[in-house]
């Protein structure tokens, strides 16, 4: 066997075409966010640190331009660069993507809104417009993530390669997936959390099963890509952490509570900027003015206050070293709840996803720092509370529990903590069921579109039009019938759909009722105008073929009655079939089916 034929067979397997493709995905997404991250620490270091003067802490694992000492301090630099960028994005925005005003949360929520409305296809220009104002956004100090962005970036890449390859609607939502999961672990450097937040992030209470292998594939591809470039450290330079006594539960009881209130607070505070102030003033000025205000705001309260600039983990890693006042963690807390409100609910670009690991790792950072404050002997590593509130907040308002608890312990490199991240982050998600950060998150697989034609499929293609047709005699039509004695046959007849024959006897077309309205009281027509002049297409089912072949056939033609044929002869007629048959036969397998989980239940 030659070695072109060895790879085709290999291409012709599903599981190692899938694999291929994945690493595809996984190598683009894995260089896009090399691009990224690298374009967004330069700017902010040109911006922020040599224009602006000031030095903000940088997590141990993303010192990239630091070291050197900042310019000279002129904080009245970040609204005028705020606003510029705010400013631009709205131009770029009305003027080559104006489908995506209002379009969702952030780049996650873009992606979630994809995958579940627009059959898994996301513009690239849009991908790529929203990526670079995204840097200029973050690097000149909007309170905004990385991940969001990077997300879509991902997401967009899945689509292109689905789009290249001509794959269906299906497949290409799960390559999005694994894109977007590429994303993430790579701009994480948690590859396992990266895959399995994308595919459980676009649903409430479920996940997207069938993209587990490509986008556990696709994120420890593009994990690897950056690592190359930019080493395998972990984010946090952080000690470890260890969960050892049961007397502390209480304490993350009470820390998922508080995750719970911040996270609502967060939600709500993003919900009446972005619906009730910036949407109004768009409303009354436009789009581009709205974004530009909105930087102005967040570029005006970050030069009062640094610590709402960026994305923040360098403030984080500070917090869970126990270098943080627990005055300035409140400040921080809700100063970056309204920071991220002004910026991101204008409509500038950035991610919702940093911002709340941040809110909920200040979070964590307060009760920590409290609950070691009255009682040492218990609570004895108050850090931990910051990586615990980071993955319980973000559980709870995303819906995600198990993403980002395993995110954290890979930031960790270890799952010391494990305990209390589960507990809670069930516990956020339990208290905090009215709130979700994303706008297109829907419950389940059965409320998303993308399953609708899934679910019908799956019910259908198992029955048989062999036990829904009505077998009998059927009226026929010859061709060459005229207007006028149609109108006796049908006077005659119960029937709505007749099947015409030629003069060879064959099948081809059909005749409603409703086509024979238009001209059935014009009698100066009965002679001139015949069956032929007036009837459809053919139709036919066979007794073998399946009801969803048969409601396609229906939605194809819009006819309520097709006439069943011989396996053998398609011109003898057995009988017909109505489209109600169809529709009563699919609620009584719905019908069945519920009973059946019913009587399972009770037996359970």
């Amino acid at each position: 066997m030659s070695i072109i034929t060895y790879i085709q067979n290999l291409y012709r397997n599903a599981s190692m075409r899938w694999l291929a493709i994945s690493v595809v995905v996984g190598l683009a997404s894995g260089l896009a966010a090399v691009l990224f991250f690298l374009g967004v620490e330069y700017f902010k270091h040109l911006f922020l640190f040599q224009f602006a003067g000031l030095s903000l802490p940088a997590p141990a694992g993303e010192e990239l331009f630091h070291g050197a000492e900042p310019g000279v301090f002129r904080p009245w630099l970040i609204p005028l660069m705020t606003t510029s960028v705010g400013l631009l994005t709205g131009w770029l925005v009305v003027r080559f993507i104006p489908e995506t005003i209002g379009g969702g949360t952030d780049g996650t929520d873009a992606m979630i809104n994809s995958f579940h409305n627009k059959e898994g296809r996301i513009r690239p220009l849009a991908a790529l417009i929203k990526g670079l104002t995204a840097v200029l956004t973050i690097a000149t100090g909007g309170s905004a993530g990385r991940e969001g962005p990077i997300s879509q970036m991902g997401a967009a890449i899945g689509a292109w390669v689905s789009d290249r390859f001509k794959f269906s609607a299906k497949e290409r939502r799960i390559l999005l997936l694994a894109g977007a999961a590429g994303g993430l672990g790579a701009i994480f450097r948690a590859p396992l959390g990266g895959a399995l937040t994308a595919i459980e992030v676009i649903y409430k209470e479920d996940f997207e099963s069938e993209a587990v292998l490509p986008s556990v594939v696709s994120s420890v591809i593009a994990y690897s890509v950056f690592t190359f470039f930019f080493g395998n450290e972990p984010i946090f330079g952080i000690p470890k952490f260890q969960f050892s006594n049961l007397m502390e539960l209480p304490f993350y009881v009470l820390l998922a509570a508080f995750c719970s209130f911040t996270g609502w607070m967060h939600v709500r505070t993003f919900e009446f900027f972005k619906f009730r102030v910036f949407e109004r003033i768009a409303a009354r000025t436009n789009v581009i003015l709205t974004m530009g205000l909105g930087g102005a705001a967040m570029g005006t309260m970050g030069m009062l206050f640094p610590e709402v600039l960026s994305g923040g983990y360098g403030w984080l890693e500070l917090a869970i070293n126990g270098q943080l006042a627990l005055s300035l963690m409140l400040a921080i807390l809700f100063g970056k709840i309204l920071a991220t409100a002004l910026t991101i609910g204008s409509g500038m670009s950035g991610g919702m996803f940093a911002p709340a690991l941040f809110v909920g790792g200040m979070s964590g950072g307060v009760v920590g720092n409290l609950a070691h404050r009255y009682f040492p002997d218990i609570v004895t590593q108050p850090g931990g509370y910051v990586l615990v509130g980071m993955a319980a907040f973000f559980a709870g308002v995303a819906n995600a529990p198990i993403g980002p608890l395993i995110m954290v312990c890979e930031l960790t490199e270890g799952y010391g903590l494990l305990a209390p991240l589960m507990l809670a982050s069930v516990l956020c998600i339990s208290l905090g069921k009215r709130t979700a950060l994303y706008e297109h998150q829907v419950e389940n697989k059965f409320e998303s579109p993308a399953h609708v034609q899934d679910m019908t499929i799956n019910i259908l293609e198992s029955l048989k039009v062999q036990d829904y047709f009505r077998p009998g005699r059927v009226t026929t039509l010859e061709e060459g019938t005229t207007l006028k004695a149609m109108t006796d046959i049908i006077a005659n007849s119960n029937e709505l759909y007749f099947p015409v024959r030629n003069h060879e006897d064959r099948i081809t077309g059909i005749l409603g009722v409703k086509d024979v309205r238009k001209v059935l009281f014009e009698s100066c027509l009965f002679d001139l105008v015949v069956v032929r002049d007036l009837a459809g297409k053919p139709a036919t089912l066979k007794p073998m073929d399946n009801l969803y072949t048969a409601l396609m056939k229906f939605v194809d033609t819009a006819y309520g009655q097709i006439p069943v044929v011989h396996p053998d002869d398609p011109d003898v007629i057995l009988g017909l079939i109505n489209r109600e048959d169809v529709f009563k036969a699919y609620r009584t397998s719905i019908d069945d089916i519920a009973v059946g989980e019913n009587i399972c239940y009770l037996k359970d």
